[in-house]
């Protein structure tokens, strides 16, 4: 009993810093509280630019994102498996903040050698993605898998920085706040998760 006390205050301690949700900035997801006040701070992992088109052919780029939540995916219009959940769930998200300007979404395709504009307009047609609140992006191969793997972190190996052409299939949902920092990972493909992502938007949006 005295242990799990010690427990509780030792973690309370350690998040108890200017925010209020950690930073991950390596592979295998560790998150990290990091002050304001920390020299860490101004090294925390950051997306890079980007460029991709989305469904609506409209270049999208981090100036779309600028002082924007979103989260991110990575899916394909042909799976089978786990991409209809995700892409259901990034739906729920989409409803609950339709009117909230400062959040966006952003699915990424992993095999944009067949999903091509025509086919993803089709697919958010089917699917009810809003335009301007999400964008399904298609762009050139190698960078959406460098970018996914190297910056996302969304190998198919927690902790691994993968850098090949292994195919990605991941079923996260990534939180990025408004400077590009990666805030929280999540299982998409799961109601709960997406409960605590919202949760964690709702977090993110106090913080300056």
């Amino acid at each position: 009993y005295i242990f799990t006390i010690l427990i509780f205050i030792s973690c309370k301690n350690f998040t108890a810093t200017d925010n209020s949700l950690p930073f991950i900035n390596k592979p295998d997801f560790t998150p990290e509280w990091i002050s304001k006040n920390d020299k860490a701070y101004s090294s925390i992992h950051q997306i890079p630019q980007f460029s991709f088109i989305n469904q609506n052919s409209e270049t999208v780029t981090e100036k779309t994102v600028e002082n924007k939540i979103y989260v991110a995916d990575f899916f394909f219009t042909k799976c089978g498996s786990i991409c209809p959940k995700m892409t259901t769930n990034m739906g729920l998200l989409q409803t609950k903040f339709m009117n909230d300007k400062d959040v966006m979404l952003l699915s990424h395709t992993v095999t944009p050698e067949w999903d091509s504009v025509p086919i993803l307009k089709e697919y958010a047609k089917n699917k009810g993605v809003i335009s301007g609140k999400w964008h399904l992006l298609t762009g050139n191969k190698d960078e959406i898998y460098s970018l996914a793997k190297k910056q996302y972190f969304a190998g198919d190996t927690i902790g691994y920085y993968q850098t090949g052409n292994e195919f990605l299939h991941t079923e996260n949902f990534i939180l990025v706040d408004k400077k590009r920092r990666i805030r929280g990972v999540y299982n998409g493909t799961l109601p709960l998760e997406i409960e605590r992502l919202s949760d964690d938007i709702l977090e993110l949006k106090k913080e300056n």
